[in-house]
């Protein structure tokens, strides 16, 4: 069957110096506290791979530190957040993310002069949940002012928040009343503007924020990485013909939660004629020898790192079709050759232009962008094909720390397969770093 089902981690290096009592990501060594991590298996595998953990409190203080600087930057008096990436991001301090993300229940306050304000379900009460995080200073409740939670009186829920934020924002920043602010519901917007703030738009600040990694952020997407990867590998060594779709996806799930990784954002793995057109989430379907399997993580794994590879394996006892063949050569062909542009001052316009470019036969079934930032998930900025280019909208150039995702769907309409095909890439100093090490398929790739 498929030629890679051996991938796996050889060198161990184990640090001597590892603190007893304390995690190797400086954490306390205890199972029954609060604070959410890795699993023994993460960590096992991650030191047998000579891989070295982040220090957790160093790279909150980084975070920290780059949203003050940005608000500095801006003149503006805080930044307001509601989004649970930018919480996450702000505090590192998970509650129910998926649910708060239709659900707003909670929200963060970063002023001026660093201080920050968590908005927590039950307010001081839930305290508890970010107690391992000293720079979280206050613990507040009261940002919900969604209907399910306020009903008719989500008006009066917004102003009795704003109240609170005006309350933080005189004694900390004074008379500054310019406050960005990346999702809001429309009561609490309108309160604030009642309330004579100047709302400006907080997606830009943090975005721009989260985009350059600090090297504990890179360590942490390191170890994600493998941890992913790890699980790909078990994903890969089930699948076979008479599964279904399902039944494949559900060991990445089972994978990354038993490494202490946290969820998966879509369910895009088919097979067979369901991967073209792109984008049909995994069902029921059983797999069929001498098919193509294709998948794209999107995986939120340990520490809330987004680990985003896409792959494409054929799977049966015959061999792939001639064409099968050459639309993986172009696909791979695409995110070797564009991921070459990638280094320091390339203006995002040149990765649009420049690099390999799509035949006419596979412009219409060609993905929606040819690169995109990640970080906790999928972020600034979007590099398009030239056919979806709007000039000004990213007229930026790469940065070290940046981290881009280098994507190529290929599929010819009218097609029976698709080819899905993505690597994660650290812009470096001098160039870029492929963090990406799951081989391709080497029957697909001839």
């Amino acid at each position: 069957m498929n030629e890679h089902r051996g991938y796996s981690i050889t060198e161990r290096k184990i640090d001597p110096n590892r603190t007893p009592g304390i995690r190797p990501d400086g954490t306390p060594d205890d199972d029954d506290r609060i604070e959410t991590g890795p699993t023994k298996q993460a960590f096992d595998e991650w030191a047998t791979a000579g891989l070295e953990a982040p220090n957790l409190a160093a790279m909150r203080a980084h975070r920290h530190a780059r949203l003050t600087k940005a608000i500095a930057d801006k003149d503006i008096g805080g930044i307001l957040m509601f989004d649970p990436l930018n919480i996450r991001y702000a505090t590192d301090a998970p509650n129910m993310q998926l649910w708060n993300t239709h659900n707003p229940f909670r929200a963060v306050l970063l002023t001026a002069d660093g201080h920050m304000v968590l908005w927590e379900y039950k307010g001081a009460k839930f305290s508890f949940l970010s107690s391992f995080n000293p720079l979280v200073k206050e613990v507040r409740g009261g940002a919900s002012m969604f209907y399910f939670s306020t009903g008719d009186k989500a008006e009066q829920a917004a102003g009795r928040f704003v109240g609170q934020v005006d309350e933080i924002m005189r004694a900390r920043v004074g008379d500054n009343r310019r406050l960005a602010v990346d999702k809001i519901m429309l009561h609490g917007y309108h309160a604030l503007t009642e309330a004579r703030f100047e709302v400006l738009d907080g997606e830009e600040i943090t975005e721009h924020t989260r985009a350059i990694k600090g090297e504990d952020e890179i360590k942490a997407m390191r170890c994600a990485m493998l941890s992913c990867e790890l699980a790909m590998a078990g994903m890969e060594a089930i699948c076979e013909p008479g599964l279904s779709e399902d039944e494949v996806w559900a060991e990445l799930h089972r994978g990354n939660i038993k490494r202490g990784g946290e969820w998966i954002e879509t369910r895009l793995l088919s097979s067979g004629p369901r991967t073209n057109p792109w984008f049909q989430e995994c069902g029921p379907r059983i797999i069929k020898n001498n098919e193509i399997v294709a998948f794209d993580t999107d995986l939120i794994g340990v520490y809330g790192m987004c680990t985003d590879i896409s792959r494409t394996w054929f799977i049966g006892d015959d061999e792939p079709t001639a064409e099968m063949k050459r639309l993986f050569r172009v696909a791979h062909d695409h995110i070797m050759q564009n991921a070459d542009m990638l280094a320091p001052g390339v203006p995002f316009k040149d990765l649009v232009f420049g690099g390999h470019q799509l035949d006419e036969e596979f412009v219409p079934g060609q993905y929606s962008c040819r690169m995109h930032g990640v970080g906790l998930c999928d972020e600034w900025p979007s590099i398009r094909y030239p056919q979806d280019y709007e000039e000004g909208t990213f007229d930026y150039v790469c940065q070290p720390g940046m981290m881009l995702c280098v994507e190529a769907c290929i599929q010819t309409e009218g097609g029976d397969f698709a080819i899905k095909l993505e690597d994660q890439v650290l812009v470096t100093e001098t160039g870029y770093e492929n963090l990406t090490k799951y081989p391709f398929d080497a029957r697909l790739l001839g």
